[in-house]
């Protein structure tokens, strides 16, 4: 079924905007679009530069020492706009003239701390490099030899990275418009960031936008002492909420437990039910089902199921650009106001937010070809000079490499959009194995898959990561230039800033027959569905309300049930909160996510900085069985006490 064109009726949109609730944009109504040179300024870069090093900082130490990577894109959307107040209160009080703090302004700065603390992940520097190290190896023999430990050096980190780090931003270019406003995904952290910026700037009087930043603020201030509470009951290995066992004991030790995240209870809000249901069924048949039988493989099918879910799609949205393309040849459409995205991906009069984030986010044209020709350059540079710093590869091994890397971007940055969670690290795992597999061990299979490892990794990060961002600003009116101008740029200083504060804290740190079965049975259920499912969508037919999201059902196949459960938990709260108050549900749910998912971000970042200051938790909470408890109950009393 084609989306409905726009019309000019008055009366019909007027409708649509009642029917939409509250308007947001309206609110901003009175306020100019600022110019992509006002929203990327010297301000924000000397504010990005800032918190970039400093959240790299902390992004490097918990990947060295915890592993755990919390969510920076809040943090540093909050950060950005307090720093940012203070620099122009300070220089107002000087009297110094300087252009107004904007939306648009802060999503920048936002942008580019992200693109640059997120190199921190997506460089591997706390798994892929590490892995090729001698301290990590000990042992060269073990690992097959020399070939395989690879010290890191800070002149190759860095050219290694600049080589890497912007694959992906080239790769997912191409589709910004198709997964922003044709598909309408809500990659909810993006989501949640923009309505935070959005309510940070409100203008004084408007009555609804007042009371959702107060509502956003409390569940804010809330969830941060929910988080900070929970942590003094978590002094011990398996203490704490984070486990709670809501369906059973035994249930709990396969990971079907309740772990209080606001987050995942968030991004339950925001999503379809149809997404956390399809999530949870995936955990239920990989977990419960298929993992007693394969314990290695749950990730690898899931895998199959979202490259089957993704390749569709990839191949929908190409045939749809071929045929907007010659249709535009023969008709007048080029003087439409929306004819970038042609005939079929002019997105549908929904409310007033939406025809004027439309209307900007397509104002400034980012052109396909250069991010083509951007890639491809890219390509042929890496396949020259990647082998020169990692010896262990050839050219034929990164060609291979940047090839299925397009397919790989738009399959996580796809899911992202659906689900709220990356899988990059999983992508990069299986072109580690069979690079690997393929180089072998007496060659230095080792250091070629982890090199390899990281490309893939870097690629389907940075695309999800550009992806979010741009969804940002589309709900804050920022222009494309703008948000692309300030990933590159943020990049760019994470390819710098990392590789050194990585060498600073690395100091001191001295049965495939049937899997493969079960991943073609996968691959092809995948297909049929996602096929039956746009063929509903166009026919109109009634039982494809019914069929589940193949993305959602496969991510559930890698993650922990703990997430999908959340998110359950979030979407049966807002269905229930839409049959008691619908109203109240539209105008509020936003600003209550964003809320859920701000605070639990920023508690996490306290709790980690909580570790890095070495404080403990004071007390020790755990769940035992009857039966286990009888016997801690019983060696307690034999245990002499003392004074």
């Amino acid at each position: 079924m084609e989306p409905p064109a726009y019309d000019n009726d008055d009366d019909q949109l007027q409708e649509q905007d009642a029917a939409a609730g509250p308007s947001v944009e309206k609110v901003f109504e009175g306020e100019p679009v600022p110019t992509p040179s006002e929203m990327f300024t010297a301000r924000s870069v000397a504010v990005g530069v800032v918190l970039g090093t400093t959240l790299s900082v902390v992004a490097i130490k918990l990947s060295l020492t915890s592993g755990y990577m919390p969510f920076l894109t809040i943090p540093a959307g909050l950060l950005g706009f307090f720093l940012s107040r203070m620099w122009t209160r300070l220089l107002d009080g000087c009297e110094v003239l300087q252009l107004p703090f904007t939306r648009q302004e802060n999503t920048v700065i936002q942008t580019f701390v992200v693109a640059c603390s997120n190199i921190a992940y997506s460089g591997g520097f706390g798994s892929y490099l590490l892995a090729m190290s001698r301290n990590v190896a000990e042992d060269d023999a073990a690992y097959g030899g020399a070939k395989n430990v690879d010290e890191p050096r800070i002149g190759r980190l860095v050219a290694f990275l600049f080589l890497t780090s912007f694959v992906g931003i080239f790769a997912i270019m191409p589709f910004r418009n198709s997964l922003v406003i044709r598909h309408h995904l809500t990659f909810p952290t993006g989501t949640a960031t923009a309505h935070l910026i959005n309510s940070m700037h409100t203008p004084h009087g408007a009555k609804q936008a007042s009371k959702q930043v107060s509502v956003m603020f409390k569940t804010f201030a809330g969830t941060v002492g929910w988080q900070l509470w929970q942590w003094f009951f978590a002094g011990g290995e398996g203490c704490g909420f984070q486990s709670f066992p809501i369906f059973g004991l035994t249930a709990a030790e396969r990971g079907f437990y309740f772990d209080f995240s606001m987050t995942n209870i968030g991004v339950g809000l925001l999503s379809p039910c149809t997404i956390t249901i399809s999530m949870l069924v995936g955990s239920v048949i990989s977990y419960g089902i298929l993992l007693p039988y394969i314990e290695f493989m749950q990730g690898i099918i899931g895998i199959s199921m979202v490259l089957a879910d993704g390749a569709f799609h990839l191949l929908c949205i190409l045939l749809r650009t071929l045929r907007a393309m010659r249709k535009r040849r023969h008709s007048q459409l080029a003087t439409q106001p929306f004819m970038c995205l042609g005939v079929d991906d002019r997105p549908p009069a929904r409310s007033f937010d939406d025809r004027r984030r439309a209307q900007v986010f397509l104002r400034d044209r980012v052109y396909d070809p250069a991010a083509a020709v951007g890639y491809v350059t890219l390509s042929v540079v890496s396949i020259a000079v990647v082998p020169y710093l990692y010896p262990q590869l050839r050219p034929a091994h990164v060609a291979i490499a940047y090839l299925v890397v397009p397919l790989f971007t738009f399959c996580n940055a796809y899911g992202v959009g659906v689900t709220d969670v990356s899988v990059a690290s999983t992508y990069g795992r299986i072109a580690l194995f069979l690079l690997g597999s393929w180089v072998g061990l007496e060659n230095g299979g080792v250091v070629a898959g982890l090199a390899v490892g990281i490309i893939v990794m870097s690629a389907a990060s940075t695309a999800s990561d550009l992806m979010q961002v741009f969804r940002t600003g589309y709900l804050t009116l920022t222009s494309p230039h703008a948000v692309l101008i300030s990933q590159v740029a943020g990049t760019a200083l994470g390819c710098l800033v990392n590789p050194i504060i990585f060498w600073v804290l690395y100091g001191g740190y001295h049965d495939w027959g049937e899997s493969l079965l079960l991943c073609k049975i996968a691959f092809a259920v995948a297909l049929a569905n996602s096929v039956l499912r746009e063929v509903s969508a166009r026919r109109g037919w009634r039982v494809g309300r019914y069929l589940p999201c193949t993305i959602a059902v496969a991510v559930g196949f890698f993650l922990p049930p703990r997430i999908p459960i959340g998110m359950f938990f979030g979407s049966v709260v807002m269905y229930l909160w839409r049959r008691l108050d619908a109203d109240g549900a539209r105008a509020q749910s936003m600003a209550v996510a964003a809320g859920l998912i701000c605070g639990d971000a920023v508690g996490a970042l306290l709790q980690s900085m909580l570790a890095m200051l070495k404080a403990r938790p004071p007390i020790c909470i755990m769940f035992l069985s009857r039966s286990d408890n009888k016997n801690l109950d019983a060696y307690l009393a034999a245990s002499p006490t003392s004074s």
